[in-house]
Formats: C-alpha cells, structure tokens, sequence
C-alpha cells in the first residue's frame, strides 16, 4: 500500500527523538518503533510510514473484513485508514498504543461504511442457472469428514458474529482474532474495561443461541 504521493506540511513533531526516548516506563519495543515512525511520518518521511503500514496493514484489513463480512471492500476501506493516519499524523500524541488510535480511525470508518450499507442494502443477483448449477444433497451419502465439518462450523460462527451489532462485532472479532487485551479493546471503542467484559458477555451468549444446533451435537 503505497501513499506516498501524499503530500504533507513538516513539522518538529519527534523528529530528534529515538524510541526509547519517547517511550513511556512499561511500553514496550514494539509501541515505542511506531511512535519513532510515527514522528518521521509527521515530517514528511514516506518510507517511515511504508514501514508503519507493513506492520499494521494485515490487523486494519483482517478486522475490516470480519467486520464487513467480506474482504472484497477491506483493502479499500483500509487505503483510506492509512490516508486518514497520514493526514493526521502530525496530531498524533503518544499517549496510548499507536494501534489504539490506528484502531480508532478503523472503527469509524468502518462504521461508517456498516451504516451506509444499512441505508443502501444490496440485494444479489441470483440467476435461474446458479439454482440449476447448484448440487443437490444427497441425503444417503457417506457424512462429511471434519475438514469439511470444520469449514461449515467456522462459516456458522462468522455468520454469527456477522448479526452482531456493529460494536459487539467489533468487540469479539479484536478479542477472538486479534487477541487484544480487554484494556485495549476499550481504547479503541471508547468504552470502559467493564463495558468492553458487558459487551462481550452478550455477545457470547447470542453467539451461544445462534450456535446451539452445533454446540449440542
């Protein structure tokens, strides 16, 4: 993902700082290499930002696309999240985790786009040759292996996490794929460490109704 094309006005935002200068006791290697990227993109350094989007770009596009329920928009909606970090990186404070903002920016986005389709709702096109072409079950064949009971019971979550509401989507999907802490689940969204376990409690116990048919077999 390249943006390098992307202007910007320097500025003397951590531009003589190292990482360990800019970070705070406890942070670790990892947060303190994109705060010092970040300083660099802020003065204009377009490879310092390549190298922040590398680092970053597979958590913005997984959690876009589990959050979409397709991957076929999440490399654009995750164009514009890195657009958005670098048009704003010169505001950037480190004061949280560098992938809490990064996260942030995620969230709104990718709201944004849930209830634009919400409003907009596209129907797919179904042709009379798809019904023709499609297999029919064969009730006497031999059942499934578990490569594919596996594939259907993980199609079985997605779809269920896919009728979450749109916060409690986004709650599971960063403590389930991501493997976020609650405490930074809670700086993304905005929400408290016991609003972020609330969430999730609910969110599990839908998923549990919506999934009882595999979970009792």
């Amino acid at each position: 993902m390249k943006l390098s094309s992307l202007a910007t006005d320097p500025s003397p935002f951590f531009i003589n700082m190292s990482a360990d200068e800019t970070a705070p006791p406890g942070r670790t290697p990892e947060d303190a290499e994109d705060i010092r990227l970040m300083g660099l993109a802020s003065v204009g350094d377009t490879a310092a930002f390549e190298q922040l989007v590398g680092r970053h770009e597979r958590l913005v596009i997984g959690t876009v696309g589990r959050m979409l329920g397709t991957h076929s928009d999440a490399e654009d909606i995750a164009q514009q999240v890195f657009v958005r970090v670098w048009k704003n990186a010169k505001r950037y404070e480190p004061r949280a985790k560098f992938t809490t903002w990064l996260l942030k920016i995620t969230r709104n986005l990718v709201f944004n786009e849930l209830r634009r389709r919400s409003r907009h709702p596209q129907v797919p096109l179904q042709s009379e040759s798809d019904e023709e072409e499609r297999p029919l079950r064969d009730e006497h064949a031999v059942a499934p292996d578990a490569s594919l009971l596996e594939q259907e019971l993980q199609e079985a979550v997605d779809a269920a996490i896919a009728e979450l509401p749109e916060t409690q989507r986004m709650a599971v999907i960063l403590r389930r794929y991501e493997e976020l802490s609650y405490e930074e689940i809670a700086g993304a969204l905005d929400q408290s460490v016991s609003a972020v376990k609330s969430l999730l409690f609910r969110a599990r116990t839908e998923l549990r109704e919506s999934l009882q048919r595999y979970l009792s077999s």
